[in-house]
Order: C-alpha cells, then structure tokens, then sequence
C-alpha cells in the first residue's frame, strides 16, 4: 500500500445562513494515496466542493466555518494551522483548478504574470526567473511561451482552463483538487483537458481530487470513486468495485439515468425527487425520499457505514440487514 497523502477524518462543514444552518459536509472520512486519483461524485449541492474548500481552509467565515473533523496532509493537520501556515501550503502543496476559468483568472494581469506570481510567491527567485518558469509552464500544458503576455480575454475557454492548469501546477504540488473542470467546455476539449491533467500527473507523481458529476469521465481517469449525497460519502470503493457492483440505491440511480451502448431501453431511468434541503436533514436516511427501497427504518436513524468485499464500503439499511441489491 502506497503511503497516505490526504487523510479527512469525520469532517463537518455547516454555514449559519438567514434561512438556517446549512449542514454541507456531514462526517465524511476519505483517504487520498500518493499518486492516485480519486473521483468525488455527486449532484449539484452534495458538498463536494465544500469538501473541497474545507482542505484549503477557504470556507468563508461567516457564514460557514468547520465544526468538526481533522484533515492531515501527510503528517501536518490542516485543521490545526495558523492562516499563515495554510497560505504557504496553498498554491505550494496543494493547489486547486476551479470550475471557472472565467473568474478563476485576474481579468487585468497577463496570464504570465499570473503564473510567474505563484512561482515567486512560494520559491526564492528573481523575477525573470519566475518568468522564465512561467513560459515553461505555457508550454507544458500547450501553449506557445510567446503567449506570456497576453490577457485572459484573448484566449477561448479551453486555453483558460489550461492556464489555470498551469498556474495549479507551478510549484508542482502533492494534492491537486480539480473542481469539476471540464464542464464549462465542449467535449473535444473536456478530452483534451482530462488527457492533459493525467499526463501531467504521470510526469509529477501528484495525487488528484477529481470533482465531477460526470461518471464517463470518473470511470476514465479515477482509480477510486466516492459517491456523495446530501453531504455523506454513501458509496466508496475502486472504480472496478462501483461500476461493476453498484450498491447504493442512488448510485444505481446515477447509471440508471445516463446512456449505454451495452443496453437497449426505450427511455432513461432519472431519479425522481430533489436533493433534500441542508437547513431540514432530519434523523433518517437523506435519500429515503426518493429511494425506491425504503424501508420505515431508513426514516427513522441513518445508516452506518457497511464493510463489503475489498475496500467497498455502502451507508445503506439494506446491507445491515443482509439484504442485496438485484
């Protein structure tokens, strides 16, 4: 086993709003290895990018704040570091690629610039050093060095997200949390992006956080998937594990509702109902309401977290009661 890099233990995340406390991340546990990838799936409004957010301490507060749960980073606690410690670990070991590239840029700096300030911010150089590394850094994730001094409005979509790439990587971090970054682009492109973050991370032995609800994209480039609903980790395993042996109700509803060439149907499975509200949770299970299996138990207490074959694990009533899904 490779050593652990992220270890989250049991992480709560709420933001204290006008309309109630919004529960985001409820006791979520996951362990990242150097080196690997691992895709966190879910709806929009799961938690994922809370999760996200709570690694790097970039909850704002208020209204949000992390009430409980420990991060390590290795051996460091995150949970426990000064914000000067967490700004010298941003940027430097880990490093985050946002969903937008159109606000993740300085609409009034040259993108080389933007990069060269992460290099000089985080290494001892001169200026024309950081310069030098930043046009490297264009060429890496393909893009002419003579491109430096241009502004974020010259380039397309595309070409912003691989500046963010860039900037991600400038100090070649341990961690990088890539925040669903390939929606806002048209799938030649999402290919593109997604082939360049794996060679990237073959090259820098970086260890990945995939944040999508694209489940073609996890089964792509993941070697572990957790799936995420309501704020809880309801399904974990290896990506052979899920997608050979989904177990959860909602992720056999997350395959259910996209296309497949194996199978012949008339009309897609979606998943009725809405993701429940984050100010009213309640004691039961949070996908109860739309579970096709549930049980007056599901309403009543949460389930644990139930130990499968290998490293998968399902939060789900029906396996406490020896009970399997067809």
């Amino acid at each position: 086993m490779e050593e652990v890099l992220l270890n989250i233990q049991d992480l709560y995340t709420e933001y204290n709003t006008d309309h109630g406390l919004v529960q985001a991340v409820n006791g979520i546990s996951l362990k990242i290895r150097k080196g690997e990838t691992l895709g966190l799936v879910g709806e929009t409004g799961a938690g994922k990018t809370t999760t996200a957010l709570s690694i790097l301490r970039l909850i704002p507060d208020p209204p949000g704040r992390i009430r409980s749960g420990k991060i390590f980073l290795g051996d460091q606690e995150l949970t426990a570091c000064t914000e000067k410690e967490m700004q010298k670990i941003r940027g430097n070991r880990i490093s985050m690629i946002f969903q937008d590239p159109m606000t993740a840029l300085n609409p009034v700096l040259s993108v080389g610039d933007q990069i060269a300030e992460v290099v000089r911010l985080h290494e001892k150089c001169s200026r024309a050093q950081a310069q030098e590394r930043g046009c490297q850094l264009l060429e890496l994730v393909g893009i002419p060095a003579n491109r430096y001094k241009e502004f974020p409005h010259q380039f397309s979509g595309g070409m912003k997200q691989r500046v963010v790439i860039a900037i991600a990587l400038a100090c070649t971090p341990e961690l990088l949390i890539a925040d669903e970054p390939t929606t806002a682009l048209d799938v030649t492109i999402q290919a593109q992006v997604l082939e360049l973050i794996a060679s990237l991370q073959e090259k820098t032995k970086t260890a990945v956080l995939l944040i999508t609800h694209d489940l073609g994209v996890v089964a792509e480039v993941c070697c572990q998937v957790a799936i995420m609903y309501a704020g809880e980790i309801v399904e974990y395993g290896s990506t052979e594990e899920i997608y050979h042996n989904p177990s959860h109700p909602y992720t056999i509803g997350l395959f259910r509702s996209i296309p497949s060439v194996d199978r012949k149907v008339h009309r897609l499975q979606p998943i009725a109902g809405l993701m429940p509200d984050p100010t009213a949770l309640g004691d039961g299970c949070p996908f109860a309401p739309r579970c096709p299996k549930c049980t007056p138990r599901c309403q009543e207490k949460r389930p644990p977290i139930m130990q499968l074959e290998g490293e998968h694990q399902v939060k789900c009533w029906l396996f406490a009661e020896g009970e399997e899904e067809s």
